[in-house]
Protein backbone atom coordinates (compact mmCIF):
# COMPACT_ATOMS: atom_id res chain seq x y z
CA UNK A 1 0.00 0.00 0.00
CA UNK A 2 1.42 3.40 -0.70
CA UNK A 3 2.73 4.76 2.58
CA UNK A 4 1.37 7.76 4.39
CA UNK A 5 4.91 9.12 4.54
CA UNK A 6 5.02 9.89 0.83
CA UNK A 7 4.28 13.51 1.76
CA UNK A 8 7.60 15.28 2.06
CA UNK A 9 6.76 18.96 2.25
CA UNK A 10 9.34 21.49 3.39
CA UNK A 11 10.04 22.15 7.00
CA UNK A 12 11.72 20.32 9.84
CA UNK A 13 10.56 19.33 13.27
CA UNK A 14 12.19 19.33 16.69
CA UNK A 15 14.63 16.51 17.35
CA UNK A 16 14.41 16.20 21.09
CA UNK A 17 15.72 13.11 22.87
CA UNK A 18 13.31 10.17 22.70
CA UNK A 19 12.49 8.09 25.71
CA UNK A 20 13.61 4.48 25.94
CA UNK A 21 10.54 2.90 27.48
CA UNK A 22 8.49 0.40 25.54
CA UNK A 23 5.04 1.33 26.79
CA UNK A 24 2.56 3.15 24.57
CA UNK A 25 1.40 6.49 25.95
CA UNK A 26 -2.12 6.60 24.59
CA UNK A 27 -2.91 10.11 25.78
CA UNK A 28 0.22 11.67 24.30
CA UNK A 29 -0.64 14.86 22.41
CA UNK A 30 1.35 15.99 19.39
CA UNK A 31 3.25 19.25 19.86
CA UNK A 32 1.95 22.27 17.99
CA UNK A 33 5.15 22.30 15.90
CA UNK A 34 4.34 18.82 14.55
CA UNK A 35 0.77 19.81 13.76
CA UNK A 36 2.05 22.84 11.89
CA UNK A 37 4.36 20.63 9.89
CA UNK A 38 1.49 18.37 8.90
CA UNK A 39 -0.47 21.36 7.78
CA UNK A 40 2.32 22.16 5.32
CA UNK A 41 2.43 18.66 3.83
CA UNK A 42 1.21 18.27 0.27
CA UNK A 43 -0.33 14.97 -0.76
CA UNK A 44 1.75 12.80 -3.02
CA UNK A 45 0.58 12.42 -6.59
CA UNK A 46 1.40 9.30 -6.15
CA UNK A 47 22.25 -11.02 -11.67
CA UNK A 48 25.19 -9.05 -12.21
CA UNK A 49 27.89 -10.67 -14.43
CA UNK A 50 30.22 -12.57 -12.11
CA UNK A 51 33.81 -11.41 -11.95
CA UNK A 52 36.54 -13.52 -13.47
CA UNK A 53 38.66 -15.27 -10.85
CA UNK A 54 41.57 -13.27 -12.24
CA UNK A 55 39.80 -10.01 -11.54
CA UNK A 56 39.84 -10.37 -7.78
CA UNK A 57 36.86 -9.54 -5.54
CA UNK A 58 34.65 -6.70 -6.70
CA UNK A 59 34.04 -3.73 -4.49
CA UNK A 60 30.41 -3.00 -3.62
CA UNK A 61 30.39 -0.06 -6.02
CA UNK A 62 31.79 -2.19 -8.87
CA UNK A 63 29.27 -4.96 -8.20
CA UNK A 64 26.38 -2.52 -8.22
CA UNK A 65 27.67 -0.82 -11.35
CA UNK A 66 27.70 -4.17 -13.13
CA UNK A 67 24.17 -4.87 -11.91
CA UNK A 68 23.11 -1.63 -13.55
CA UNK A 69 25.01 -2.02 -16.82
CA UNK A 70 25.19 -5.68 -17.92
CA UNK A 71 21.57 -6.30 -18.90
CA UNK A 72 20.98 -6.71 -22.63
CA UNK A 73 17.30 -7.47 -23.00
CA UNK A 74 15.99 -6.81 -19.49
CA UNK A 75 16.70 -9.05 -16.55
CA UNK A 76 14.01 -11.19 -14.94
CA UNK A 77 12.62 -9.22 -12.02
CA UNK A 78 12.25 -12.39 -9.97
CA UNK A 79 16.04 -12.42 -9.59
CA UNK A 80 16.05 -8.89 -8.25
CA UNK A 81 18.42 -7.71 -11.00
CA UNK A 82 18.30 -4.52 -12.98
CA UNK A 83 16.62 -3.97 -16.35
CA UNK A 84 18.32 -2.82 -19.55
CA UNK A 85 16.74 0.60 -19.10
CA UNK A 86 19.38 1.13 -16.43
CA UNK A 87 22.39 0.22 -18.58
CA UNK A 88 25.39 2.48 -18.11
CA UNK A 89 23.89 3.75 -14.84
CA UNK A 90 26.15 2.47 -12.04
CA UNK A 91 24.48 1.88 -8.69
CA UNK A 92 26.48 3.36 -5.84
CA UNK A 93 26.10 5.57 -2.83
CA UNK A 94 27.95 8.31 -4.70
CA UNK A 95 26.02 11.04 -6.41
CA UNK A 96 23.38 11.16 -3.70
CA UNK A 97 21.70 14.56 -3.67
CA UNK A 98 22.98 17.28 -1.38
CA UNK A 99 19.63 17.11 0.41
CA UNK A 100 20.44 13.62 1.64
CA UNK A 101 24.05 14.53 2.40
CA UNK A 102 23.10 17.49 4.54
CA UNK A 103 19.82 16.43 6.11
CA UNK A 104 19.90 15.24 9.69
CA UNK A 105 16.23 14.26 9.92
CA UNK A 106 17.18 10.60 9.47
CA UNK A 107 20.90 10.77 10.30
CA UNK A 108 21.84 10.32 6.64
CA UNK A 109 20.99 6.76 5.52
CA UNK A 110 23.40 7.23 2.59
CA UNK A 111 26.21 6.83 5.12
CA UNK A 112 24.87 3.71 6.83
CA UNK A 113 27.38 0.92 6.39
CA UNK A 114 26.64 -2.54 4.94
CA UNK A 115 25.74 -5.27 7.41
CA UNK A 116 26.28 -9.02 7.30
CA UNK A 117 23.07 -11.07 7.58
CA UNK A 118 22.35 -14.81 7.34
CA UNK A 119 21.20 -14.10 3.76
CA UNK A 120 24.35 -12.21 2.75
CA UNK A 121 25.83 -8.72 2.94
CA UNK A 122 23.04 -6.14 2.84
CA UNK A 123 23.10 -2.40 2.22
CA UNK A 124 20.55 0.38 1.75
CA UNK A 125 21.36 2.54 -1.28
CA UNK A 126 19.32 5.76 -1.67
CA UNK A 127 17.28 5.83 -4.87
CA UNK A 128 18.31 7.88 -7.90
CA UNK A 129 15.30 8.31 -10.13
CA UNK A 130 17.06 8.23 -13.51
CA UNK A 131 18.92 5.05 -12.54
CA UNK A 132 16.35 3.10 -10.54
CA UNK A 133 12.89 4.01 -11.85
CA UNK A 134 12.63 1.16 -14.36
CA UNK A 135 13.32 -1.63 -11.89
CA UNK A 136 11.18 -0.15 -9.09
CA UNK A 137 8.28 0.36 -11.50
CA UNK A 138 8.57 -3.22 -12.68
CA UNK A 139 8.41 -4.45 -9.08
CA UNK A 140 5.37 -2.26 -8.49
CA UNK A 141 3.62 -4.00 -11.38
CA UNK A 142 3.99 -7.44 -9.83
CA UNK A 143 0.38 -8.33 -8.93
CA UNK A 144 1.38 -9.44 -5.42
CA UNK A 145 2.96 -6.02 -4.83
CA UNK A 146 0.37 -3.93 -6.67
CA UNK A 147 -2.41 -5.33 -4.49
CA UNK A 148 -1.02 -3.41 -1.51
CA UNK A 149 1.11 -0.57 -2.91
CA UNK A 150 -1.39 0.34 -5.66
CA UNK A 151 1.36 1.80 -7.86
CA UNK A 152 0.99 -0.43 -10.91
CA UNK A 153 0.92 1.08 -14.36
CA UNK A 154 3.33 3.24 -16.34
CA UNK A 155 6.65 4.38 -14.92
CA UNK A 156 5.14 7.83 -14.39
CA UNK A 157 2.98 6.37 -11.61
CA UNK A 158 6.00 5.19 -9.67
CA UNK A 159 7.90 8.39 -10.46
CA UNK A 160 5.06 10.46 -9.00
CA UNK A 161 5.37 8.45 -5.79
CA UNK A 162 9.16 8.83 -5.58
CA UNK A 163 9.61 12.48 -6.53
CA UNK A 164 7.98 14.06 -3.43
CA UNK A 165 10.36 12.05 -1.27
CA UNK A 166 13.45 12.79 -3.39
CA UNK A 167 12.60 16.49 -3.63
CA UNK A 168 11.50 16.85 -0.01
CA UNK A 169 13.37 17.77 3.15
CA UNK A 170 14.68 14.30 3.95
CA UNK A 171 11.94 13.09 6.26
CA UNK A 172 11.40 10.09 3.94
CA UNK A 173 14.28 8.43 2.06
CA UNK A 174 13.51 5.79 -0.62
CA UNK A 175 16.24 3.16 -0.96
CA UNK A 176 17.11 0.05 -2.89
CA UNK A 177 17.95 -2.94 -0.74
CA UNK A 178 21.10 -4.54 -2.16
CA UNK A 179 21.82 -8.11 -1.07
CA UNK A 180 25.15 -9.68 -2.00
CA UNK A 181 25.60 -7.04 -4.71
CA UNK A 182 22.12 -7.45 -6.25
CA UNK A 183 19.28 -4.90 -5.94
CA UNK A 184 16.37 -7.05 -4.73
CA UNK A 185 14.06 -4.91 -2.58
CA UNK A 186 12.66 -1.41 -2.16
CA UNK A 187 12.57 0.41 1.19
CA UNK A 188 11.34 3.69 2.58
CA UNK A 189 12.90 4.95 5.79
CA UNK A 190 10.86 7.81 7.22
CA UNK A 191 10.30 9.97 10.28
CA UNK A 192 7.02 8.57 11.55
CA UNK A 193 6.66 11.38 14.09
CA UNK A 194 6.71 13.95 11.27
CA UNK A 195 4.42 11.94 9.04
CA UNK A 196 0.61 12.05 8.72
CA UNK A 197 0.72 8.58 10.33
CA UNK A 198 1.39 10.38 13.62
CA UNK A 199 -2.23 11.57 13.62
CA UNK A 200 -3.31 7.95 14.06
CA UNK A 201 -1.08 6.67 16.87
CA UNK A 202 0.71 8.10 19.95
CA UNK A 203 3.90 9.16 18.20
CA UNK A 204 7.10 9.95 20.04
CA UNK A 205 9.92 12.22 18.89
CA UNK A 206 12.24 10.48 16.44
CA UNK A 207 10.00 7.45 15.86
CA UNK A 208 11.32 6.01 12.60
CA UNK A 209 9.15 4.06 10.16
CA UNK A 210 9.92 1.47 7.50
CA UNK A 211 8.10 0.28 4.38
CA UNK A 212 9.41 -2.47 2.14
CA UNK A 213 8.70 -4.71 -0.79
CA UNK A 214 10.68 -7.73 -1.91
CA UNK A 215 11.22 -7.33 -5.64
CA UNK A 216 11.63 -10.90 -6.80
CA UNK A 217 9.35 -13.91 -6.40
CA UNK A 218 12.36 -16.15 -5.72
CA UNK A 219 13.20 -14.07 -2.65
CA UNK A 220 9.76 -14.46 -1.08
CA UNK A 221 8.52 -17.14 1.28
CA UNK A 222 12.02 -18.11 2.44
CA UNK A 223 12.39 -15.90 5.49
CA UNK A 224 14.44 -13.25 3.71
CA UNK A 225 11.87 -10.56 4.53
CA UNK A 226 12.17 -11.33 8.24
CA UNK A 227 15.97 -11.33 8.05
CA UNK A 228 16.10 -8.00 6.28
CA UNK A 229 13.46 -6.37 8.48
CA UNK A 230 15.59 -7.21 11.52
CA UNK A 231 18.71 -5.96 9.74
CA UNK A 232 17.12 -2.66 8.67
CA UNK A 233 15.54 -1.97 12.06
CA UNK A 234 18.96 -2.70 13.62
CA UNK A 235 20.50 -0.21 11.18
CA UNK A 236 17.98 2.42 12.27
CA UNK A 237 18.66 1.84 15.96
CA UNK A 238 22.43 1.73 15.46
CA UNK A 239 22.57 4.90 13.36
CA UNK A 240 19.82 6.94 15.04
CA UNK A 241 20.70 7.16 18.74
CA UNK A 242 17.72 9.41 19.50
CA UNK A 243 15.27 6.89 18.03
CA UNK A 244 13.72 4.63 20.68
CA UNK A 245 11.26 2.84 18.38
CA UNK A 246 11.04 1.58 14.81
CA UNK A 247 7.44 1.47 13.59
CA UNK A 248 5.53 0.05 10.65
CA UNK A 249 1.90 -0.16 9.53
CA UNK A 250 1.38 -3.09 7.16
CA UNK A 251 -2.07 -3.78 5.81
CA UNK A 252 -3.91 -6.15 8.13
CA UNK A 253 -4.86 -8.25 5.10
CA UNK A 254 -1.19 -8.84 4.34
CA UNK A 255 -0.72 -11.76 6.71
CA UNK A 256 2.77 -12.73 5.47
CA UNK A 257 3.99 -9.17 6.03
CA UNK A 258 2.58 -8.95 9.56
CA UNK A 259 4.10 -12.35 10.33
CA UNK A 260 7.50 -11.21 9.05
CA UNK A 261 7.43 -8.15 11.31
CA UNK A 262 6.55 -10.28 14.33
CA UNK A 263 9.38 -12.70 13.55
CA UNK A 264 11.80 -9.77 13.17
CA UNK A 265 11.28 -8.56 16.73
CA UNK A 266 8.35 -6.17 16.25
CA UNK A 267 5.28 -6.37 18.46
CA UNK A 268 1.67 -5.77 17.48
CA UNK A 269 0.63 -2.54 19.18
CA UNK A 270 -2.80 -1.70 17.78
CA UNK A 271 -5.14 -1.89 14.85
CA UNK A 272 -5.12 1.50 13.15
CA UNK A 273 -7.65 2.88 10.68
CA UNK A 274 -5.75 4.86 8.06
CA UNK A 275 -7.32 6.72 5.13
CA UNK A 276 -6.33 4.02 2.65
CA UNK A 277 -6.19 0.84 4.71
CA UNK A 278 -6.82 -0.92 7.99
CA UNK A 279 -3.31 -1.35 9.36
CA UNK A 280 -1.48 -3.30 12.02
CA UNK A 281 0.72 -0.90 13.99
CA UNK A 282 3.96 -2.78 14.56
CA UNK A 283 6.66 -1.49 16.91
CA UNK A 284 10.21 -2.61 17.63
CA UNK A 285 11.46 -1.10 20.88
CA UNK A 286 15.10 -0.29 21.53
CA UNK A 287 14.51 -1.28 25.16
CA UNK A 288 13.49 -4.82 24.12
CA UNK A 289 16.00 -5.20 21.31
CA UNK A 290 18.15 -7.78 23.09
CA UNK A 291 15.17 -9.94 24.06
CA UNK A 292 13.36 -10.07 20.70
Amino acid sequence: MPPADAHTGAGTGPASQAGTGAEDTLDLQLPDEFLALFGEDKPATETPTPASPLDGPLSLEESLARAGSTSTEGENVSTGTVTDAQSNQGLSTRGVTSRLESSDLLDNPAEWRPVTTPAGVFQLVPVRLERDLAVISRWMNDPAVAAFWELGGEEDVTAAHLRPQLDGDGRSVPCLGVLSGIPMSYWEIYRADLDPLARHYPARPNDTGVHLLIGGVTNRGRGIGTTLLRAVSDLVLDNRPQCARVVAEPDLRNTPSVSAFLSAGFRFSAEVELPDKQAALMIRDRAHRAQL
